[in-house]
C-alpha cells in the first residue's frame, strides 16, 4: 500500500468516525487539548475487570487528530489497562500507518495522551513521563 491509501484511511475515519459519542456512564473520562492548534478531545472509558469494555470520544480538530481518535478507540476495545499504559508513540504510528512528521505529531498523539491519562486517573496512579511527553 502506498502512503496515499493510509492518508485516505485517516480522512475516512475523520469523515465517518467510529465511537464519536458521549458515554453517559463512563468509569473515567479525560479532556485534552492542544492550545497551539485548537484540537480538543474528551475520551470516555468503560472499564470491566481491568479491561476496556467500551470507549468513545467527542472533540473537534484536524483530520489527523480526529481520524487518529477514531482508529485508536476501535483498537482499544478489549485491551487490558496495563497494555494501554504501555502504549507509546511508536505503537500509535504503527496503528495509523502514517508518520505525520514533527509539526503535526501533537495532533496524532492527542487522543492517546487523553486515553492514557484517563487510565492513570482511573487507577489513581500518577501520569508517567512518557505520557506527559506525547
Amino acid at each position: 500500500m502506498d502512503l496515499d491509501m493510509y492518508a485516505e484511511n485517516l480522512i475516512y475515519n475523520y469523515e465517518h468516525p467510529s465511537n464519536k459519542r458521549a458515554m453517559e456512564k463512563a468509569d473515567t473520562r479525560m479532556h485534552e487539548e492542544n492550545i497551539s492548534c485548537g484540537d480538543k478531545i474528551d475520551i470516555y472509558l468503560g472499564i470491566l475487570d481491568g479491561k476496556i469494555k467500551d470507549v468513545s470520544f467527542e472533540g473537534s480538530g484536524c483530520v489527523i487528530s480526529m481520524g487518529t481518535a477514531s482508529i485508536l478507540t476501535e483498537s482499544l476495545k478489549g485491551k487490558s489497562l496495563t497494555d494501554v499504559e504501555k502504549m507509546d508513540r511508536q505503537a500509535l504510528l504503527k496503528l495509523i500507518s502514517i508518520d505525520p512528521g514533527p509539526v503535526r505529531m501533537h495532533c496524532a498523539t492527542l487522543s492517546l495522551r487523553a486515553v492514557k491519562k484517563a487510565v492513570f486517573a482511573y487507577e489513581k496512579k500518577p501520569v508517567d513521563t512518557a505520557t506527559k511527553e506525547l
